[in-house]
Parts: structure tokens; sequence; C-alpha cells
């Protein structure tokens, strides 16, 4: 059996992963066993436990993982270089686009649901995600800043924030609703603050 610290192994598991993300995302964490898992990648029981010796819930958590990687994809290139006022509506249509072609069906929180989202491992993935998601919009605030377009005195952490819980709640009520009007009026609303600051600039 490889070991899934050499380069054969890690390819395995994660082919095992990816293969897993695209059963759970067809047909829901409720309805997924191990057994359509394994079909789909071609992996054998024990196969699956030597990669995973947690078993469902262990593999889930590597999913989810995954599927917090993909949040953050899905916005490139755009999120990586949020340094013009064209860069942030570009921004801006990918998030809208990616949350209204997903729907009412969030495979990252269905997968939290699934294994708790109290637990340790799956609090840190939210928490990486969340971090890693401020972090380039901070990024992108300060090369608005450095572009002369906004503020100098601007909180950017601050800012970074607000955008992202307005992203979160926009998603948390399309999701409830179907309708995306909350989301794209908070990413509108937090670019308009962020372009009104531009005033303040010597």
């Amino acid at each position: 059996m490889p070991d899934a610290t050499t380069a054969k192994g890690r390819a395995t598991r994660a082919r095992i992963i990816e293969g897993a993300a695209e059963v759970l995302r067809e047909r829901g964490v409720a309805f997924t066993t191990l057994d359509d898992i394994r079909s789909r990648t071609g992996t054998s029981k024990s196969q699956l436990f030597h990669y995973f010796p947690d078993g469902k819930d262990g593999l889930l958590l590597a999913v989810a993982r995954f599927e917090a990687d993909r949040v953050l994809e899905d916005q490139q290139p755009y999120l990586g270089r949020l340094d013009s006022w064209e860069a942030w509506q570009q921004w801006r249509d990918v998030v809208v686009e990616r949350y209204e072609r997903q729907g009412d069906h969030c495979p990252l929180g269905s997968l939290f649901l699934q294994v708790g989202r109290a637990r340790p491992g799956a609090r840190a993935i939210v928490t990486e995600l969340m971090r890693q998601w401020q972090e380039q919009l901070a990024r992108g605030v300060r090369a608005l800043q450095a572009n002369r377009l906004v503020s100098p005195a601007l909180d950017v952490d601050r800012m970074a924030a607000a955008l992202l819980a307005g992203v979160q709640g926009g998603v948390a009520i399309m999701m409830s609703t179907g309708d995306s009007t909350h989301l794209k009026a908070a990413l509108d609303a937090g670019i308009e603050h962020l372009r009104a600051t531009a005033g303040e600039v010597r």
C-alpha cells in the first residue's frame, strides 16, 4: 500500500478526495455512501481506510477542505489582483455568478452539517478559509491605496472584514430565498463605500 506521504500516495489521496467531492455534489452528503465513493474513485475498502483511518467523517473533512479551497479558486484571478475599480467589478460579478450557479445547495455547508460544525477540524477549515479570504480582500484595498484610488486613512482590515461579512450574509439569504438581490446589494454597497473615500485622497 503506498504511503500517504509519498508523491504517489498524495496523488492517490487527492484523487479520492476529488472523486468524493464530485459524488457528494451530485447526490448530497446524506445520500452518499462509502461504496458510492469507492465505485467512483476505483479504490478498495482497505485503500480508502488506509488514507482515511477515521472512515467517512475523516474523508468528509478532507472534502470540506477541498471545497473551501475551491471557494477561493473560483474567485481567481480577480480576487488576487484587486488593484483597480474594473478588477473589483469583475470580482463582484464572479462572486455573484458563482453563488447563483451554486443555488441553494452549498456543498461546504452540507459537509459541515454532517461532520459537525463545532468539531475542531471543521472549525479550523472555516477559520482558515475566512482568514485567507479576508487577507486577499485587505490586500486588494491596500492596492487601491497604493494607486491613490481610496483614502490612505481607511481602516483596511475593518473594511475587508465588512466586505466578507456582506458576502456571507448575502449568500445566507440567497440560500434561504433563492434570490441573489441581497448578495448583489452587499457587494455593490461595499464597493461604493470604497469609491466614496476617493475624495479623501490628497
